[in-house]
């Protein structure tokens, strides 16, 4: 079964992968940083306050959410979570992304080797048709093609 959705191309690219989805806000920092405020090497997602999320690998996903929510320091984490190659391949918006997020995406953009595709206002129906490990091929365009078996 196969379900297209189209949103608004913030930062522009061509990938497939795995969701991880989640129905709550993302804070960045708390699900990227260890004990002592350092990065996650490893890209474990640490925010307990997101049970849907909380000690899943994030390298390499198409993270499904809402919204961010969280400190100033959340587009700084994304930019440096990318360069470190423990970031997802794109975010993937029901809502409008807020200013942070897409300055995060647009810094792995122009200053990575391994950028976020940000695409927003998929809608809630996105939202809540998406599940855990769909398959998920995202445009340039905008579209979003979610695969199920």
């Amino acid at each position: 079964m196969t379900k297209e959705f189209r949103g608004r191309v913030v930062v522009p690219g061509n990938t497939t992968g795995k969701a991880l989805v989640t129905h709550s806000g993302f804070n960045t920092l708390a699900s990227l940083k260890t004990a002592g405020s350092f990065l996650n090497k490893k890209g474990v997602i640490n925010d307990m306050n997101n049970p849907e999320l909380y000690q899943k690998l994030m390298p390499g996903k198409i993270l499904c959410l809402p919204e961010t929510i969280g400190s100033t320091t959340g587009g700084m984490v994304l930019y440096c979570v990318s360069v470190m190659n423990v970031g997802p391949s794109a975010m993937l918006f029901s809502k409008p992304a807020d200013t942070l997020a897409v300055a995060g995406a647009v810094l792995t953009y122009n200053w990575s080797d391994h950028p976020i595709i940000l695409i927003d206002g998929l809608g809630e129906e996105f939202l809540e048709y998406v599940k855990e490990d769909d398959t998920i091929s995202v445009y340039e365009d905008g579209r979003v093609v979610i695969e199920r078996e």
